[in-house]
């Protein structure tokens, strides 16, 4: 079993650090409200220590909460999402005191460290949590002991293996169905098809979806490449011994990520649909024949856009030759073209 979906030691530390700072504090704040106002600056009138008796209470129970929660980092999604909503809570309320000139800007410096201090880490662990659950039930918590390139079946019976003994294949990964730039891959396929056969090349899709849903059927017949052989995988097992792992957040979720989405989902028309997968999944290309790579491109990013053409005739300038490799050979270090 892999452990790099478990948490870290770092983790539980900083959970217990945070519970036992918000219990101090949350204390403070419940039976010396006014010593608390006085050490960071701040104005109370009798209002304002009842409302800071309140929100000590609550300090007091998330302190309590974080020190449970150290015990089992990833089994306690909810107390990470509160207490983050909470952190960025304060740094808001605490800007916005500070703009109607009702608290002095100690008291924004003051929410604004305490928030980032705390929210920064919490966000961390949730990330990695998310990241677990989305390889809760894949190859990635699995043993590699099987033979995915021969066990699984593309929907007209054949193995990938059976195929890339007959001819070079282009093996385009794809990512759920619902994916904007899942659309694109199959859009930008579909465009190019006749020149990649004509190299040489034959072309088979992997996808994270089940061959008995209509709905991820019906993605390959919008885009007119139904005909092609495709492979189901929704455990990702081609994907991991093919080398692709789930993304990160930059990979996932940055800048550049979100505009090429906006750029392909309404410019070009290829809308956004629902998760039909595991959405977490890295896409990529490979060329592959009688058990060697021969080229590929790992996306940097989720909205990478691969030049699949270049890639096919980038194969028949070379010289193939059909010999069988151990299974190792997947594990070969290549440049990825781009």
């Amino acid at each position: 079993m892999s452990d790099e979906f478990e948490p870290r030691a770092w983790m539980k530390i900083v959970l217990r650090m945070c519970g036992v700072t918000h219990l101090v504090w949350g204390l403070g704040s419940t039976f010396a409200p006014a010593l608390v106002y006085n050490w960071i600056h701040a104005t109370a009138d009798n209002s304002a220590i009842t409302l800071w008796h309140f929100l000590g209470m609550l300090q007091v129970v998330a302190g309590v909460a974080c020190i449970v929660a150290s015990r089992s980092p990833f089994s306690q999604s909810l107390v990470l999402a509160t207490m983050i909503g909470a952190e960025c809570s304060l740094s808001i309320v605490s800007f916005a005191g500070v703009l109607r000139g009702e608290q002095p800007t100690t008291w924004l410096w003051f929410g604004l460290i305490w928030g980032i201090v705390w929210a920064t880490p919490l966000a961390m662990i949730l990330w990695a949590l998310v990241r677990a659950i989305h390889a809760k039930g894949s190859a990635f918590l699995d043993p590699e002991a099987d033979d995915p390139r021969r066990e699984l079946k593309t929907n007209a019976g054949s193995s990938l293996d059976e195929l890339a003994d007959q001819r070079p294949q282009m093996i385009v990964f794809l990512r759920h169905a619902g994916c904007t730039f899942c659309r694109q891959s199959l859009a930008d396929i579909h465009s190019v098809r006749q020149q990649i056969q004509a190299t040489g090349c034959g072309i088979i899709f992997v996808h994270l979806g089940r061959e008995d849903d209509p709905k991820t059927v019906e993605v390959f017949t919008k885009y007119g490449v139904e005909d092609l052989p495709r492979i189901s995988d929704p455990t990702s097992r081609l994907y991991r011994q093919f080398g692709l792992d789930l993304g990160g957040f930059t990979e996932l979720f940055g800048l550049r990520v979100w505009l090429r989405g906006l750029l392909f989902g309404l410019v070009n028309g290829h809308g956004i649909g629902a998760v039909r997968g595991n959405s977490f999944q890295m896409p990529g290309v490979y060329l592959y024949h009688c058990g060697v790579i021969l080229g590929g491109f790992r996306h940097e990013r989720a909205s990478d856009r691969p030049n699949y053409l270049r890639l096919a005739q980038e194969v028949s300038s070379q010289t193939v030759q059909s010999t069988t490799v151990a299974d190792a050979s997947l594990t070969q270090h290549f440049s990825c073209s781009k």
